[in-house]
């Protein structure tokens, strides 16, 4: 990259990373932007309402909330949705919902079952109600509250589709690669004989099954999975599904999470003609970017796999790495982590995540050279909530280790601090030349394992004893400083140097 060019991507970078923030300031008050009221009486009975509302140009998704009175007299209203083109138009009515729904979403990509997603054309859209019952001396008031999503808003907003999961600060466990029917995961039919491409709500199943609290549903260059999330979500209300998408390049693979807009993957085109040029669309999406598996090779055998961009990248243009996918982590071959450990040393805070790539989520067990359990590894992230903004917040922070072994229960925290000031995983430490960095970990589950401490890629060996000798176990060590960037990590492996906890950084002084 030549220096106008570096200088031109900081300036877009930092023009992405500003319309990210204003975004996400204009967007997260939350409040409807068209409110419509009406009445009802006996006369409407066995009727149908048109309550119109104008779309403008620009807009992308289209949010409804209705609420309306009289239930207690059994007054019922059913809701649907027409767009200008009314009956008559090539998609007919936007959907119907009867009295089943009162929250629902219409997108280009995806839409709430019984809407049909698809193209959102400004002009005069209106609710249609149905009015199957209210007495005749009856009345009854309704609300609607419509929200417009235009490209580049966050998936997460408007908030009001997607509340938590779960309130209140934890450590959440997950897996953020995995592949069903809308790429190339397959499973045997019900007779069994043969492979088809497998349905995502096999995947969703296996997940729960396997205790985890959040899944991305990456599958390759496609957000078509967006409407099966839109109609599994409602059900599995302890089980967060993040849309994702592998971005798929003959120069790399990169899992792009939390968005659903349109991204051009075409590298090596006029148009993207590198991953910095890729990097910039991204950057706009207000998502997380990883890059996958990059010590995978890249040749017939895995076409794109490994990281083999034909120019320099701004490495700041990801926030993630794919340290650990499916069983690599003590693979000396394929493991990740020297990749991601690089990336420190140059300076770059990328969080280390870990993902299955799942292609078989009726797999009961790993196959050795084939594809992996769901959940195996599963990555850890320390979060406000379970919800979709709050995890991925999460891994941009670093607040996450990855469980190697896909455990339930198995867990660390490391936790660096000069006088008064502490630095979680993911944090940056001010640590003066002299002074003492206090550190202190917590091992769970680990019994007759070891921890081993890392700074910038090598082995720290403190003077306290790092074994384990029970199922929960406290450690604490000084580290001198030298005043100079550093970063510094830890790992816990088994009795016989497993990989079973793989922690993300503290950085000192950066």
């Amino acid at each position: 990259m030549n220096e106008s060019s570096r200088y031109s991507y900081r300036f877009l970078a930092l023009l992405a990373l500003w319309l990210a923030i204003l975004g996400v300031a204009c967007a997260t008050d939350n409040e409807p932007d068209v409110v419509l009221h009406g009445s009802l009486q006996g006369s409407d009975n066995h009727t149908y309402r048109e309550v119109p509302f104008q779309v403008p140009s620009g807009v992308n998704r289209i949010t409804v909330q209705f609420e309306s009175t009289g239930r207690t007299e059994h007054t019922t209203i059913d809701l649907g949705l027409e767009d200008p083109d009314g009956f008559h138009g090539p998609q007919g009515l936007r959907g119907w919902t009867g009295g089943s729904k009162r929250l629902f979403t219409v997108g280009v990509l995806d839409a709430t079952p019984s809407f049909s997603p698809g193209p959102i054309q400004p002009g005069r859209w209106a609710l249609l109600l149905g009015i199957p019952n209210i007495r005749p001396t009856s009345k009854a008031d309704f609300t609607a509250k419509i929200w417009f999503g235009h490209p580049g808003d966050p998936a997460w907003l408007p908030a009001v589709l997607n509340p938590p999961l779960r309130s209140g600060p934890g450590w959440y466990r997950g897996d953020l690669h995995m592949h069903g029917a809308h790429s190339d995961g397959s499973c045997q039919t019900q007779s069994g004989d043969a492979r088809v491409p497998c349905p995502l709500v096999f995947t969703v199943e296996d997940a729960a099954k396997r205790g985890l609290d959040f899944i991305a549903l990456s599958d390759h260059n496609t957000v078509s999975q967006a409407n099966d999330i839109r109609e599994l979500q409602p059900y599995f209300d302890r089980l967060l599904l993040i849309p994702a998408r592998e971005v798929t390049t003959f120069q790399g693979h990169a899992n792009l999470f939390g968005s659903t807009e349109p991204l051009d993957f075409r590298l090596g085109s006029k148009t993207v003609p590198d991953w910095n040029a890729l990097l910039k669309q991204a950057a706009l999406l207000h998502g997380v970017f990883s890059i996958n598996h990059p010590n995978r090779p890249n040749d017939e055998t895995c076409m794109g796999c490994g990281w083999t961009p034909e120019l320099p990248v701004d490495m700041r243009g990801f926030q993630a790495i794919e340290a650990v996918n499916g069983m690599d982590a003590s693979s000396p071959k394929y493991t990740g982590i020297p990749f991601w450990q690089e990336q420190l040393n140059k300076g770059f805070h990328l969080t280390g995540i870990g993902g299955s790539d799942n292609h078989n989520a009726k797999l009961p067990l790993p196959t050795p050279g084939g594809s992996t359990a769901i959940g195996l590894p599963t990555t850890v992230v320390h979060a406000s909530e379970l919800s979709m903004k709050a995890i991925l917040d999460g891994i941009r922070a670093g607040h996450v280790f990855i469980d190697a072994q896909g455990s339930r229960d198995r867990s660390m925290d490391f936790v660096a601090s000069v006088d008064d000031r502490s630095a979680e995983m993911g944090d940056t430490l001010a640590a003066p030349a002299g002074s003492a960095v206090h550190v202190t970990m917590h091992a769970t589950a680990v019994d007759r394992g070891s921890v081993e401490i890392i700074v910038d890629g090598q082995p720290f060996h403190p003077s306290t004893d790092m074994s384990i000798h029970g199922a929960t176990q406290a450690f604490a060590f000084d580290w001198p400083s030298d005043g100079k960037q550093h970063w510094m990590r830890a790992n816990v492996r088994a009795a016989d140097g497993a990989l079973l906890l793989v922690g993300n950084s503290v950085y000192l002084n950066h």
